[in-house]
């Protein structure tokens, strides 16, 4: 505990005149993740999804009518205005629709946005948040039983690339649907499975149906990713949607042998990829972490790193096995 109060007294001893040279110099996902508190000023995303950071960020609270943050040692509940207030919207709906008492809540951003040291590749500007695959019982969680309750994968892993129909529900697909059907949700990455699942069963709405992106793991949660705020240059948007439902090539491709065909032993692997240095985002984000904390935002008991079970070193809990898909390949999404 003594190296953990070192740590956040180091993130809020940084002067405002901390040059931002010696900063850009850092390891991003090193540097935004040793700052335990937001900065002042008004929210603004600064940067693109996966390459940028977040000033005046706020806290999405540990515990709502209808929803509760986990993994709250993470300290990644923080984000725009916005992805709060569709969070608590998304909570009463799912409540209303019987999705249990409501969500649980996992990663958003990080106080000052930026890389994270393990889990994401994105997040990083306070417009993405995790939701479980797993309703908010009506008793609520402990501190402890939010860092060490186990995830549920919405996957038969008897079968490749196919969703377990006793747990991924009718109202596991409208809670989807039904935060597609908000017109500030940009993008909701799902498993391919599930993708596949909504095509086939889907009843309501489906040109909501194009928001919702197949993509790798996330079969255990669902990705939300809000679009930028109108007028706010800062914000680097991502390429719009395509037209149509999206239950189309660009889902067949995910059940071909081409996503999942392993490299060639016989060739060598490619190098590691550089980190990603502070130098290499937007110009403000170096400046950013040198910035003050905003007033009333300094660590509490409630911040301070706990032990968690092997699983804290990922973002939404352990690195997903063998039986759960992973491609090689990313496509753009």
């Amino acid at each position: 505990m003594a190296a953990t109060a070192l740590l956040l007294l180091t993130a809020f001893s940084l002067p405002a005149t901390f040059p931002a040279a010696a900063l850009a110099d850092q390891e991003a996902k090193k540097a935004f993740g040793a700052v335990a508190a937001p900065s002042g000023g008004a929210p603004t995303p600064i940067g693109s999804y996966a390459k940028g950071c977040i000033s005046g960020a706020v806290a999405l609270g540990d515990d709502g009518p209808h929803w509760q943050a986990m993994r709250l040692s993470r300290n990644r509940h923080w984000g725009m205005p916005q992805t709060v207030s569709l969070l608590e919207r998304l909570s009463q709906d799912a409540a209303r629709i019987g999705w249990g008492n409501g969500i649980l809540v996992g990663d958003m951003s990080q106080p000052r946005g930026g890389p994270m040291a393990s889990g994401h590749a994105s997040h990083q500007i306070g417009l993405d948040v995790d939701v479980w695959f797993t309703p908010m019982p009506e008793q609520r969680l402990t501190r402890q039983q939010r860092e060490t309750l186990p995830f549920t994968s919405m996957l038969d892993k008897s079968k490749f690339l196919t969703v377990d129909t006793r747990r991924f529900t009718p109202t596991a697909a409208r809670l989807v649907m039904t935060a597609a059907s908000y017109p500030q949700v940009e993008r909701i990455f799902v498993n391919p499975a599930i993708k596949k699942k909504l095509c086939e069963s889907w009843t309501g709405d489906r040109s909501l149906l194009g928001k919702v992106r197949p993509m790798y793991g996330h079969d255990e949660h669902f990705h939300i990713r809000l679009t930028c705020p109108p007028g706010l240059a800062s914000c680097k948007p991502q390429a719009p949607v395509a037209a149509g439902d999206g239950c189309d090539k660009s889902l067949a491709w995910w059940f071909t042998d081409e996503p999942w065909a392993k490299p060639d032993p016989k060739k060598k692997p490619p190098a590691p990829p550089r980190p990603v240095m502070v130098s290499d985002l937007p110009r403000a984000c170096a400046a950013l972490l040198s910035a003050p904390a905003a007033a009333g935002t300094m660590p509490s008991a409630a911040m301070a790193p706990m032990q968690a079970g092997p699983e804290a070193d990922d973002a939404n809990g352990p690195t997903p096995s063998e039986d759960v898909p992973m491609p090689r390949a990313r496509p753009a999404q």
